[in-house]
């Protein structure tokens, strides 16, 4: 993702509304991509992204100009994440889940754009199990792109930590690939 315009940031911190929408715009899509794949629900995925949004606003004079912004904003959204996933019960995949997971593994050419739904499937089969840190890790590293250090930073996890709980989702993943006749 390419930075934001300082002198944008700068006026946001200062209370201009219109320079922090274009960070809403610019960062928006990012959040709920986090979200949706933590959540597996699009509601709670939009509520995350407003929660995001109201605490970045509400804290956006203390952001320090010297860190990453995007790593800043991954660090509440995957914080809100983890507060709500503690909070609530896991949901165990659907029928219907384990049908379109099924179905996008036969897929002759797997790289076809994902609707919402799909990947609320697919990502929720596959992370059914996982405990929460082993969740965040795996969507910030594996799904998101990031790399262990940006994770380290944004869920507050030692590098022993993020290598620990990647490598346990790894295997439960695997587990479930194998259980369902993928290897």
């Amino acid at each position: 993702m390419t930075p934001i315009d300082p002198q944008i940031i700068q006026r946001s911190k200062r209370g201009d509304k219109e320079a922090f929408s274009v960070i809403v715009r610019h960062y928006g899509r990012m959040i709920f991509s986090l979200a949706l794949k933590m959540m597996h629900d699009e509601d709670e995925a939009k509520d995350i992204v407003q929660e995001t949004l109201i605490k970045l606003w509400l804290n956006i004079e203390h952001y320090d100009m010297q860190q990453s912004l995007t790593t800043w904003i991954y660090t509440i959204a995957a914080r809100l994440c983890l507060d709500k996933l503690k909070s609530t019960h896991p949901h165990s995949p659907l029928p219907d889940d384990e049908k379109i997971f099924h179905d996008y593994a036969r897929e002759a050419d797997p790289h076809e754009r994902l609707e919402n739904r799909e990947w609320v499937a697919i990502t929720k089969t596959l992370a059914y199990g996982l405990s929460p840190k082993q969740k965040i890790v795996f969507t910030l590293c594996l799904l998101e792109g990031l790399s262990s250090h940006e994770v380290e930073k944004i869920t507050g996890l030692s590098a022993t930590q993020v290598k620990s709980n990647l490598y346990a989702a790894r295997q439960n993943i695997k587990e479930i690939l194998k259980q369902s006749g993928y290897e």
